[in-house]
């Protein structure tokens, strides 16, 4: 399959919420390198009510996308379905390039049926049947990542090199660097660690408390270290909570910046904490060192951020569950995750610095 500079229109399949976006920057990097002279327009999903999907949020005006396609995410909706194969037939993309998660075979059959009958005849990255796994490595103990699943399906096109940092790149503008700055304020001179206690996911939840006592340990430890709260909007109290017995100088930017903007105050730190959430994907794909409590509800490395970071993961057994809410266990993969290891682990982080 020879493809290119004579395609026209690329369609890019992709569904998911920040994180999942974030992690498949090597793909959407390497799709704009085989077709530069192309548009390329991703389908995903939109959130209800909202004018731009989640995707939009993280890669914005980066130039790895010109155009979004509307996805109402598990629609069995017949009409639904026949008006997007008819708005797919209308834009005649030459090729799509499917960066799914990973689903049962019967889906993935029924997504290429889905585009053929769109009048797609050209397509890259489905799976064939002894790929729709992520495969297990007794040599590091660490199941395949996401990023690594992705750009192995898409070797036809090249190399997505997810080793290589550019290719992690937000193509931040200076634009949305110089407002970071601004709202950083007085703690644009600081050294900053930066903290992201929040999730939407009670199975990933660390706990206020113990975000609360991390965060005065190494306000004792590292006084010279600005602190830097960010997350949605309604992560704000809980944030509030956990800085509040911080002494040095603190901003809680939750809520105030889009994820694009979170990530240009997360470059300037020396090091980002959190549990297994978007902002870890955020910091990582800056390439700041993360020190992350992380739920054992996935397998060990298929989420990992990309890089060097401490990644505090305790490996019970009920690993990988995928829980979204975690009640018989009591998130015990988690609770036993101690603020002496955290504190610890940013120590190896910032080499007992004190600023």
């Amino acid at each position: 399959m020879e493809l290119g500079l004579a395609e026209r229109r690329v369609l890019i399949y992709r569904l998911g919420s920040l994180g999942d976006t974030v992690v498949a920057l090597p793909c959407f990097h390497l799709i704009a390198r085989v077709f530069p002279q192309a548009e390329r327009l991703l389908l995903t999903n939109f959130p209800v009510h909202a004018k731009a999907p989640a995707a939009a949020a993280v890669l914005g005006e980066s130039g790895l996308v010109d155009g979004y396609v509307r996805y109402r995410a598990g629609t069995r909706n017949p009409f639904e379905l026949l008006r997007l194969a008819w708005e797919i037939r209308s834009l005649r993309p030459d090729v799509v390039v499917y960066l799914m998660p990973v689903r049962p075979l019967k889906k993935v059959q029924r997504d290429r049926l889905f585009f053929r009958l769109a009048g797609v005849r050209r397509m890259v990255g489905f799976p064939g049947e002894d790929e729709l796994t992520h495969p297990f490595d007794k040599t590091t103990g660490l199941y395949e990542s996401e990023a690594g699943r992705l750009a192995r399906l898409l070797r036809p096109l090249g190399d997505a090199a997810i080793e290589d940092p550019l290719n992690w790149s937000l193509n931040l503008t200076a634009g949305e660097r110089a407002l970071a700055l601004a709202e950083l304020g007085e703690l644009g001179n600081h050294p900053l660690i930066v903290c992201g206690p929040g999730t939407k996911m009670q199975a990933k939840d660390w706990g206020q408390e113990n975000w609360r006592a991390l965060l005065e340990r190494l306000g004792g430890a590292y006084p010279a270290y600005g602190l830097v709260m960010v997350g949605a909007g309604d992560d704000g109290a809980a944030a509030d909570f956990a800085g509040r017995a911080w002494k040095g100088p603190l901003v809680n930017l939750c809520g105030r910046l889009s994820p694009r903007e979170t990530a240009a105050v997360i470059e300037r730190a020396a090091v980002f904490l959190g549990p297994d959430s978007g902002p870890m994907h955020l910091a990582a794909s800056v390439g700041v060192p993360c020190v992350i409590a992380f739920s054992a509800r996935g397998l060990p490395g298929v989420w990992f951020p990309p890089g060097q970071h401490q990644i505090i993961y305790h490996q019970t057994e009920c690993f990988g569950c995928e829980l979204v809410t975690c009640t018989v266990e009591k998130r015990r993969c988690l609770t036993s995750i101690t603020v002496e290891e955290m504190a610890a682990a940013v120590d190896r982080v910032l080499g007992g610095r004190a600023g």
